[in-house]
């Protein structure tokens, strides 16, 4: 890529407000069904998103590219990324493996995602999911999947002292579909989903949108399928000299939401603390020192 800190739809957002009208279409376009929708002919490109090739030539070479080609090439790279298992992903790092510790490797690049993530995400989209996510008279649902339903647990357990109406799906279990019969219109689905994309995942997200339900969506920089669906999508970096992604930036993110949402309803979040406090003490559940 041009910039390795980057991916394409990463350059596409940043520069979207500078594109014609005509490279804008393009470009959402694109973004559309990213990044499958670029590895075809240019002519066809084109007439997808029903613009003219020039258009096509003129928006690549904004992004920092010579031709098409350069541009198909790193949309293979991002593709061929995405599909990466573990084994795969650990040989690709280990042979350019820089010097000096584990710790200081992994650290370096766990803030280099961190500071990634910040300088793309849309802080107005941030506090809409909030706002939505505190909204109790939606009923809210929490979804994760193989590797992230530790994210979707750590979300929802906080989530049950700030406030009521609240469901934890178990989406890799095949008994997901039963939440399904009390969604309705206007209720909340948080979905965590990175790669490799997980096919019950999306099953699950479309038929809650055909619920008439809203999504909020945590992802990766190459984005879920499942972001075509989602009202808000959260993008965070992953990548980190290890032969699994790093959910750091996920958990920034998700921390930072469960601090916005206890704030926007401070008075009700601490009476449930208090009361749960108290619920504590009759349990006995934890030792006290005084």
């Amino acid at each position: 890529m041009t910039d390795a800190n980057q991916t394409i739809s990463d350059r596409i957002q940043k520069e979207l407000d500078t594109f014609t009208r005509a490279e804008r279409q393009l470009a959402l376009s694109i973004l559309e069904n990213y990044p499958a929708s670029g590895l075809g002919p240019l002519a066809a490109l084109a007439r997808s998103a029903e613009v003219s090739v020039p258009t096509v030539a003129r928006m690549v070479q904004k992004l920092g590219y010579k031709g098409y080609p350069d541009f198909q090439a790193d949309l293979r790279d991002e593709l061929s990324a995405i599909a990466k298992g573990p084994i795969a992903k650990h040989e690709t790092w280990a042979g350019a493996a820089p010097s000096g510790h584990i710790l200081n490797r992994f650290t370096e690049a766990v803030i280099d995602n961190i500071r990634n993530t910040m300088a793309h995400i849309d802080p107005v989209a941030f506090d809409s999911a909030c706002a939505l996510v505190a909204d109790q008279k939606r009923h809210l649902y929490i979804v994760g999947g193989r590797i992230t339903h530790t994210l979707a647990e750590y979300l929802f357990m906080h989530m049950q002292v700030i406030r009521p109406n609240l469901t934890h799906v178990q989406s890799t279990s095949n008994t997901w579909p039963h939440y399904l019969l009390n969604a309705t219109e206007g209720d909340v689905f948080v979905i965590f989903d990175v790669r490799r994309y997980e096919n019950n995942t999306l099953k699950l997200a479309e038929m809650a949108r055909a619920r008439g339900a809203r999504i909020v969506l945590f992802t990766d920089q190459w984005r879920s399928p499942v972001h075509r669906l989602a009202d808000i999508s959260l993008t965070c970096r992953i990548i980190v000299p290890s032969a699994w992604d790093s959910v750091a930036t996920t958990v920034l993110l998700v921390e930072s939401m469960i601090s916005q949402v206890q704030n926007l309803d401070w008075d009700n979040t601490r009476d449930r603390m208090q009361e749960l406090e108290e619920i504590f003490d009759k349990t006995r559940l934890f030792r006290k020192f005084t």
